[in-house]
């Protein structure tokens, strides 16, 4: 197989699907590796401002470089974007992101733009909060706002293909029906419309491809899966249709989902690996350890597949899953040290 590609001394890659390998312009197989930084989703409407106080600037950007770090995934608010609710929001809100997504490619680095909280009431099985507006976590995105949320951030970065749009998050149509009929939340993800146990008319993964290349943007599309996309094992069969054919299978793994085991992941993980990219957008485990990260990163080397980890926040490792004890990099032990280590060690 060709090299992985070192990380640029410039600015990050444009890079587009090719079989089952993300690559550059050149045609060189492209892994990202890097963190989630959140706070996009959340402090706007929870009145914490843009990045919950977090820096954006070079120098945490420096931070990043230093673990080797080519990859940020940017978790994001719907009314956040479309001005709809939430301080800052609307123009406001947008350029801030623009400024974050520009510095990062500037410095080599790639960013995901991933639609983490949405619009729509949302009061059934396993709900996080009952208000419309979206501050939570829904089960799938909606029709009234999330392609217009699309249509904005792709009309604001096309022409730019370093940068990757994740659709949505995780979506759990198949808890809102209480896993009673797994094809119909399938169809639900790529179909949308009328969806058991869910209120609002919703928005499919269909919709969304299209919403965004009616643009005329041609940026890598990151689609989920199943329970909080855990579960990809009927993903190739409900794939969405592109007329770029540039989709990634967007895959997320902490030790407490479902598919924990390399028994599961060659089971239910490769199949899809060996059709199209599949990218970890999140892996975690909530124990401040490294011992399960350390066994899924090893697989997912053995696939050259990228991994986002969650997540570049110092909130303290005492509910697990974060890297960083301030935004100078000092890494959590042992979670952060181990996470560090092993992106050390595997990119050049």
């Amino acid at each position: 197989p060709p090299p992985t590609t070192p990380p640029p001394g410039g600015a990050a890659p444009s890079l587009r699907v090719s079989g089952n390998r993300l690559v550059t312009a050149a045609g060189a197989t492209y892994r990202l590796l890097g963190v989630n930084r959140a706070s996009g989703e959340f402090a706007c409407v929870q009145g914490k401002g843009m990045w919950d106080s977090g820096p954006v600037d070079q120098a945490s950007v420096d931070a990043m470089k230093a673990w080797n770090i080519r990859a940020v995934r940017i978790p994001l608010n719907e009314d956040c974007w479309l001005g709809l609710s939430g301080s800052p929001s609307g123009p406001a809100y947008q350029q801030a992101v623009k400024a974050y997504v520009n510095l990062l490619v500037a410095n080599g680095i790639n960013p995901i733009l991933d639609l983490h909280w949405t619009h729509g009431q949302y009061t059934g099985n396993i709900s996080a909060c009952t208000d419309v507006n979206a501050t939570c976590q829904k089960p799938m995105p909606s029709r009234q706002y999330t392609p217009q949320f699309w249509t904005g951030v792709a009309t604001a970065f096309k022409g730019n293909d370093a940068v990757l749009f994740d659709l949505f998050n995780e979506p759990y149509p198949d808890a809102a029906n209480n896993w009673s009929d797994m094809a119909a939340a399938w169809r639900c993800l790529r179909d949308g419309g009328t969806c058991t146990g869910i209120e609002y008319p919703v928005a499919g993964m269909q919709s969304l491809v299209d919403a965004v290349r009616a643009t005329g943007a041609t940026n890598v599309l990151l689609v989920p899966g199943l329970t909080w996309t855990n579960d990809l094992t009927q993903w190739l069969t409900y794939k969405p249709t592109d007329p770029r054919n540039n989709i990634v299978a967007s895959w997320h793994s902490y030790n407490f989902n479902a598919c924990v085991t390399e028994t599961c992941w060659d089971t239910q993980i490769a199949p899809v690996a060996a059709q199209v990219p599949v990218h970890a957008g999140e892996i975690g485990q909530d124990t401040c350890a490294h011992d399960y990260i350390d066994r899924l990163m090893t697989w997912l080397d053995s696939k050259r597949l990228g991994y986002t980890a969650w997540t570049w926040n110092p909130w303290g490792c005492s509910g697990g899953n974060v890297l960083i004890e301030d935004y100078n990099g000092t890494p959590t032990k042992s979670y952060g040290e181990g996470y560090r280590a092993h992106l050390l060690s595997v990119t050049p």
